[in-house]
């Protein structure tokens, strides 16, 4: 007798094959058996029809403080995701001197916003190694597996003190301790090294990234470490504008190590087309079979603009100032006063820099929400287009569209991939075997973006729901994020449904799979917020042969571990 069946399920295997009609049979965390009318098992799903596809695997993810409080890894477990890949973008707490504590916690807030507070009192510290790190989260229980990268900025802070920290030269004896450290958490189970080439990535304290500009010698000393062990992908997020500068190195190092090196590529509004000369030179490399390859996001990396999250038009206006961090229920008030409206929409906003007026003054690119989110917005939606149709100042539509909603109302914007108004590039790119589906960002950017729900979107918008040009085949989507994620790791255990893999799985009524409406929630520790977009249409989630949601309940099942290492191909059972 199995353990689990789902029967009468349309199954989709991760492969890339078409769909099929197939029971799945589950016994000791793996599948067993895939075929019709399989035999009895002491627990049976009925599919009803609905899909039946494997767990999904998102590699790029920010979970490495949450993953100590947290043993659901929320939002990924609300989004069918049974692998999440932590320690991406050169940050992390690991290694971690007993006196970096809190410069660590700062090198985070900064980076991915996720509120000090939290951390500082969510973190319950027990470790100063990467090793004893990967220890204290092994031992903690959690619903999915999790798997982690060893960060630069970490590694540099520990080796080099302050040297590091501020960005100094690193010398020959700093990259040998360096190089030691990685060997050592790669031995111990590390999935990769991550570092961060971006100068938008920035400490609390305006710091940039430890490693941001470390030398070719840094980065080729700690790289060669893969190759000597025989594991480990090089993860770098990239300075967006200098992504084919960059590449010229990252070419050698994948050439010289034989290890996936990947790297984040964004279409930016200034250079709207580097994206065709990036995917140029991966084909260049591509036939030399290098392994190089990009890691791109499934939609507009999006911040939601609202009162109380991190950015909205209104945040470097004096008035602001003033506002900003009384509590909310005097900020409410306050905006709801006539006198006040008048007042702030007839200021001039406070030069903060140009991201920030970038952000804050581009009303083309603000689009008005509903219910939930339209993440591929028409240009007529944008507040910029409204203000020019109705005779009305930009300001003020924005300033009502957030007061909807008992000044809950949110506004989106596309920060990067929106440069054409549409998403038709990401359709070209997610075409293109050198390209990897990723940075949703789960668990960061606690106060702009919800993105951890990339795999919902990616199944309802690119092949359901898209209006504005050419979809993506159903198949070819979930492979895109389940046995493509997990191999980019080496993790060839899961990601596919056939005998001997994990049996990780989704039961999902693909009809009605929707997003919720985006809130924003008080749920962190020291009631840290963060944004959040939950879904519906999951049905049944399973980690290692356990339901672990049902219908959008937690089930408390904790089958989930911490993956030490590549895993081999299962022989089939």
């Amino acid at each position: 007798m199995y353990d689990l069946v789902i029967r009468n399920g349309k199954l989709i295997d991760g492969t890339g094959a078409p769909a099929r009609h197939a029971d799945v049979a589950v016994s000791g965390g793996r599948i067993v058996a895939v075929g019709p009318k399989l035999g009895p098992a002491r627990r049976e799903l009925d599919a009803g029809g609905h899909l039946v596809t494997p767990g999904f695997v998102d590699m790029h993810t920010h979970f490495d403080a949450q993953v100590t409080w947290d043993p659901y890894l929320t939002p990924s477990t609300w989004h069918g995701v049974t692998t999440a890949i932590m320690g991406n973008c050169g940050v992390g707490f690991a290694p971690a001197a007993p006196d970096k504590h809190d410069w660590l916690i700062s090198l985070m807030e900064g980076v991915e916003d996720i509120p000090g507070s939290a951390m500082h009192e969510g973190i319950r510290w027990g470790w100063e190694s990467f090793p004893e790190y990967l220890d204290v989260i092994d031992r903690m229980p959690r619903a999915i597996d999790i798997g982690a990268q060893v960060p630069h900025g970490p590694l540099r802070a520990y080796v080099m003190g302050e040297r590091g920290a501020k960005n100094d030269l690193a010398t020959d004896d700093d990259i040998a301790k360096m190089a030691a450290i990685v060997r050592d958490g790669l031995r111990a189970g590390a999935l990769g090294f991550s570092t961060s080439r971006t100068l938008l990535h920035k400490s609390s304290d305006g710091e940039f990234v430890p490693g941001t500009f470390a030398s070719r010698d840094e980065l080729f000393g700690i790289g060669k470490v893969l190759a000597e062990v025989g594991h480990g992908v090089f993860q770098c997020a990239s300075e967006h504008t200098q992504v084919p500068k960059e590449l010229e190195w990252m070419k050698v190092m994948a050439a010289e190590t034989g290890r996936p090196v990947i790297f984040s590529l964004s279409q930016t509004d200034m250079m709207p087309d580097l994206w065709k000369k990036v995917l140029g030179l991966l084909e260049d490399a591509a036939t030399s079979n290098i392994p190089l390859f990009g890691q791109v996001a499934g939609r507009a990396i999006g911040i939601v603009m609202c009162w109380r999250g991190t950015a909205h038009p209104f945040a470097t206006y004096p008035s602001w100032q003033t506002l900003k961090d009384l509590p909310w229920e005097a900020q409410l008030q306050t905006l709801r006063d006539p006198e006040f409206r008048a007042k702030m929409l007839g200021e001039t906003p406070i030069d903060m820099g140009f991201f920030a007026g970038f952000v804050t003054r581009s009303f083309d690119k603000m689009y008005l929400t509903n219910d939930t989110i339209d993440y591929e917005p028409e240009p007529s939606r944008s507040i910029a287009a409204i203000a020019q149709a109705t005779g009305r100042r930009p300001q003020e539509i924005a300033y009502d569209a957030l007061m909807a909603d008992e000044g809950r109302g949110m506004l989106y914007f596309p920060l990067f991939n929106y440069a054409n108004k549409n998403l038709d590039h990401l359709r070209v790119l997610h075409s293109h075997p050198r390209i990897r589906m990723g940075l949703s960002d789960a668990g960061a950017h606690c106060g702009a973006v919800c993105d951890g729900g990339m795999p919902t979107f990616m199944l309802t918008h690119w092949t359901r729901d898209r209006a504005r040009g050419e979809k993506l085949p159903l198949e070819y989507i979930v492979k895109r994020q389940t046995s493509e994620t997990a191999a980019m790791y080496g993790l060839r255990d899961r990601g596919i449904v056939a005998p001997g893999y994990r049996a990780d799985l989704n039961l999902i009524d693909y009809e009605r799979l929707a997003f919720k409406k985006p809130e924003m929630v008080w749920d962190l520790p020291a009631q840290g917020r963060r944004l959040v977009q939950d879904a519906v249409g999951y049905l049944a989630t399973v980690c290692a042969g356990e339901v672990i949601v049902e219908n959008g309940t937690p089930t408390g099942a904790m089958p989930g571990k911490l993956v030490r290492g590549p895993k081999s191909v299962p022989a089939a059972e």
